[in-house]
């Protein structure tokens, strides 16, 4: 009996380690950007990520906010998330002009959240994930 309380007792403990492993390792919007530092890039996409656990997009560009010209990394939802949202692989295409709106990577670098993109025809999409802040 003492051999079968402790099987699941520590088939209890694996279990838990195992669910819980992947909260600890997803980071914060708070913990990566700066909420109170937006920007707003406005230049062409060079490269598309689209994977879990989030997608990253590139744009060649300047933010209006701080004159800064870069390649920035704009960092969005998970894909299933931004399917949901009915914003599929091929929203996003290498070499066209869109503005974006989001918030500056904590360390100062040319990266930042992707809120919400806005191309060159009117068209925008929301592409932050859930728990991020929303661009005004």
């Amino acid at each position: 009996m003492l051999r079968s309380l402790l099987l699941s007792a520590f088939a209890f403990v694996l279990l838990l380690c195992w669910t819980t492993a992947p909260l600890v390792a997803h980071h914060s919007f708070a913990a990566e950007f700066d909420g109170n530092k937006p920007v707003k890039v406005t230049g062409v996409v060079k490269k598309v990520e689209w994977m879990n656990p989030h997608i990253w997009f590139y744009v060649e560009g300047k933010d209006e906010v701080s004159g800064r010209s870069a390649v920035w990394g704009f960092s969005a939802g998970p894909p299933a998330t931004l399917a949901r949202r009915g914003i599929k692989r091929d929203v996003l295409k290498v070499g066209d002009t869109v503005k974006v709106d989001g918030f500056l990577a904590k360390d100062g670098s040319p990266n930042a959240s992707g809120g919400k993109v806005t191309f060159a025809d009117g068209r925008q999409v929301f592409t932050a994930a859930a728990e991020d802040a929303v661009p005004k």
